[in-house]
């Protein structure tokens, strides 16, 4: 029978990747080494595959097709991030046992042969994987376009994936790595006023194993304190039952929280170190219903499908830039959306500090979907800037 020989969650910020002047490097730097101990981790289990539980930032999965849970099923996993690429190999006979095992026990799962996956995977790849022989099976939980599994779906999903493990003759040793997680709100006016306090409280929840709180959150009370990343952390929970986790790094940056922890092994828990005395109360909710991350209302489709496709297409952001509205027209874009897409193009406008939204979110974009735009976007008028001083 398989086993479960490693099982741990970490942040993915782009902020890795990039390192924007922004940030402060010593917290990036711990976020990267406490990521790089989940490695060691790796090495001492020796697991035969690890499977990777993320998300993506409506880079991979959009509008014409958003599966609620989805298993890369490849020779290879595809992931690409800031100028660096990845192609992993893939263990295909269990990846294949969970896709037919899974749909027989009541999942309706999702399968991509070629999906090229963003930063969630990409970072575990960079920075745990790091280079190792270890063939991987990436499995994609959506988090910012509901309707989103619950928290006890996503639980019940990977109770399902621990009963398959443990049923295959091949004693396959395995590792569960969750990426995502804790507190943002990107591309939303609350970006620089993270949860923190509600990180806090839940890490003391989860070193001491009852994940049952957190796993009673709704979907509405996830997105409230920024943390419907944390659903790939619930499918880990129902895979390695109530088993206390290990806080290697918090770090609260200006926009979000950074925390990297381990479940199995637990260092601590194997010297016989108690968890921190808990300090604090039960976090109180306001309980108001969405209000972050809702899917676009179809009328706004041309309008999110422009702003995706900019972020993939270098053409496409040029022309905009040269006649921003021949681009609107050709999307067939409202007056109101042709008025907001001007505004792409000012990089004056300030959504992550300024507690305001940007008017692209206020006419009808997805919030994710508007920043992750225009990071594109002002870097490709960067560049001809840069070009047009060569000139």
């Amino acid at each position: 029978m398989g086993k479960i020989v490693a099982a741990m969650a970490t942040v993915h910020a782009p902020q890795l990747f990039t390192r924007p002047p922004s940030e402060l490097p010593e917290q990036l730097d711990a976020d990267i080494a406490a990521m790089r101990e989940l490695g060691k981790s790796l090495d001492e289990t020796k697991p035969d595959v690890a499977i990777v539980l993320g998300s993506d930032h409506l880079e991979t999965f959009f509008l014409s097709s958003v599966p609620t849970f989805a298993v890369v099923a490849g020779e290879t996993s595809k992931a690409s991030f800031a100028g660096r690429d990845y192609n992993l190999p893939i263990h295909l006979p269990l990846a294949e046992d969970l896709l037919h095992k899974l749909v027989d026990a009541g999942f309706d799962m999702a399968y991509s042969q070629d999906a090229v996956l963003g930063h969630s995977f990409a970072a575990v790849y960079e920075w745990v994987i790091e280079g190792r022989s270890i063939p991987v099976i990436p499995i994609f939980i959506n988090t910012y376009l509901p309707p989103l599994p619950s928290a006890r779906r996503c639980e019940a999903l990977g109770k399902a994936i621990a009963a398959i493990i443990a049923g295959r003759p091949e004693n396959e040793r395995v590792a569960i790595i969750a990426s995502g997680g804790m507190s943002h709100y990107p591309g939303t006016w609350k970006y620089p006023q993270p949860a923190f306090d509600f990180d806090y409280w839940a890490i003391e929840q989860m070193e001491r194993g009852n994940h049952e709180v957190l796993l009673n959150l709704t979907n509405a009370q996830l997105d409230e304190v920024g943390n419907t990343e944390m659903l790939p952390w619930m499918v880990m929970f129902g895979a390695i039952g109530m088993q206390p986790g290990e806080l290697l790094t918090y770090q609260p940056t200006w926009h979000h929280g950074h925390a990297v922890m381990r479940f199995i092994p637990n260092k601590r828990q194997e010297a016989g170190l108690e968890p921190a005395p808990a300090v604090r109360p039960e976090y109180t909710f306001t309980n108001t219903g969405y209000e972050f991350y809702k899917h676009p209302e179809p009328k706004s489709y041309n309008l999110n499908k422009l702003l995706y496709d900019l972020r993939h297409m270098q053409g496409l952001r040029r022309r905009l830039y040269a006649d921003t509205q021949a681009v609107a027209a050709e999307y067939s874009l409202n007056a109101d959306e042709a008025v907001a897409i001007e505004t792409i193009k000012d990089e004056n406008i300030d959504m992550l500090r300024s507690l305001k939204s940007h008017p692209l979110v206020e006419a009808g974009a997805h919030p994710l979907g508007t920043l992750m735009s225009l990071v594109v976007v002002h870097a490709e008028a960067r560049r001809l800037r840069a070009e047009a001083a060569a000139k």
